[in-house]
């Protein structure tokens, strides 16, 4: 299974609070932080709803 690195590369500070959840449920914590997560329908529909705020390289 390929995996995905997603980082924070955007403040959540304008974002809507259902926005904010949604990093916090990817792993996201800080500006700039990272996370390896599996490439699953689960994980895109996830990054679609934020991905204004994060950048996702495949592995």
């Amino acid at each position: 299974m390929s995996m995905l690195k997603i980082t924070l590369t955007k403040s959540t500070i304008g974002a809507t609070p259902k926005q904010r959840k949604v990093v916090e449920a990817l792993g996201l914590k800080k500006l700039n932080h990272s996370v390896e997560l599996a490439d699953t329908p689960q994980t895109r529909g996830a990054i679609d709803k934020v991905v204004h705020l994060v950048t996702v390289e495949e592995q």
